[in-house]
C-alpha cells in the first residue's frame, strides 16, 4: 500500500504549501518516494480522490473535544458533528469559542481532547497558534467527501472501497520530540523549523540534520528506518520552514499504522478505548 504523511495548511498557497511525503514500507525501512506539494484546497480535495489506494496520516485534528461539543449543545455523533461544524464559517468558529474561553478560569480556557495529553498537543479548538480549530475546519469535510475512511470516528466498522483510502490523524511533534531527546537535546527549548526567514538559523539546520541522523537509524519507539536518497536528505535539511520534514514525520506515523495492521491489530494500532466524537492521535 502507498504510505503517506501530510504537513496540512488551512489556508495554502506557493508560499505554505500543503505538502506530501510518499513512500513504502519494507520490514522496517520507509523508502521516501517522492515529496508533492498542492497550493489550494481545490487541489488538495483533487489529489484525495485520486483513484489509487493508501493509507496517510494527516497533520490535522479529526475531532473535537467532548467537554466542548457537550457544552455547546452539538451533535455528540461525530458525522453529525462535523457537518454541523463544517456549516460554520470561521469569523462564528472563532466568536463561538472565544465566548467559551471567557467563561472559563484562567488556565483552563481551552478544552483538550483525551489524546492532546499523552501527544502533548495543542486543543482542536485552538484558533491562533497554530490555528487547529481552521484546520478541522479545512481539512475533515473534504476527507469525508472524498470518501475516505477514518478509523476510531464514528462507526467502528470501516466499510470496504475501492480503492481503500485511510486517514489517520499524525502529530510530527509528537515524533519530532522524541528524536530531539535521542539527540541530547532539550526538547522543549530546541527548535527545527521557523517560517520567518530571520528565525531560520544554523541552530535548527543542525536540528534538522540531527532529527534525519536519528530516524535513518531507527533511533524511535516506532522501530523503523527512514530510507533516503543524498539529494533527498538534502532537500528536508533545506527546507527550513520544517514542512517537508513534517510531513516526512507523519509518514513515519503512518508506515507504524500500516505495520500494526498486517500485523492484525485492530483500526491500525488505536487503542481499544477512543471516543469515537473525539479520535486519537496515531503512536500516542
Amino acid at each position: 500500500m502507498l504510505l503517506v504523511g501530510c504537513d496540512f495548511s488551512s489556508s495554502p498557497s506557493r508560499r505554505k504549501p500543503i505538502v506530501f511525503a510518499t513512500g513504502q514500507l519494507h520490514r522496517d525501512r520507509v523508502q521516501l518516494a517522492q515529496l508533492e506539494r498542492v497550493e489550494s484546497l481545490d487541489d488538495f480535495s483533487q489529489w484525495l480522490t485520486q483513484d489509487r489506494g493508501w493509507l496517510c496520516a494527516f497533520d490535522l485534528p479529526f475531532g473535537l473535544p467532548r467537554e466542548l461539543v457537550t457544552t455547546l449543545g452539538w451533535p455528540d455523533q461525530w458525522g453529525a458533528c462535523m457537518q454541523h461544524y463544517a456549516s460554520l464559517s470561521r469569523p462564528e468558529i472563532r466568536s463561538i469559542f472565544a465566548a467559551f474561553c471567557n467563561a472559563r478560569p484562567v488556565g483552563q480556557k481551552f478544552a483538550h481532547r483525551a489524546t492532546d495529553i499523552p501527544a502533548g498537543s495543542s486543543s482542536s479548538m485552538k484558533w491562533v497558534n497554530p490555528p487547529v480549530a481552521y484546520m478541522l475546519h479545512a481539512g475533515v469535510p473534504r476527507l469525508m467527501a472524498a470518501g475516505v475512511q477514518l478509523p476510531g470516528l464514528g462507526s467502528t466498522a470501516i466499510e470496504t472501497t475501492q480503492p481503500l483510502r485511510i486517514a489517520v490523524e499524525g502529530y510530527p511533534g509528537l515524533l519530532a520530540r522524541e528524536l530531539l531527546q535521542q539527540a541530547g537535546q532539550n526538547a522543549k527549548t530546541r527548535s527545527y523549523k521557523n517560517d520567518a526567514k530571520a528565525l531560520q538559523t544554523p541552530e535548527r539546520l543542525i536540528a534538522r540534520k540531527d532529527m534525519l541522523t536519528a530516524l535513518e537509524h531507527g533511533q524511535t519507539r516506532l522501530g523503523l528506518r527512514l530510507k533516503l536518497t543524498h539529494a533527498q536528505r538534502d532537500r528536508l535539511v533545506d527546507d527550513a520552514t520544517g514542512d517537508s520534514l513534517d510531513a516526512v514525520l507523519c509518514l513515519m506515523q503512518a508506515a507504524w499504522a500500516h505495520q500494526q495492521h498486517v500485523e492484525g491489530k485492530p483500526r491500525y494500532g488505536l487503542p481499544a478505548q477512543v471516543d469515537p466524537l473525539e479520535g486519537w492521535i496515531i503512536t500516542a
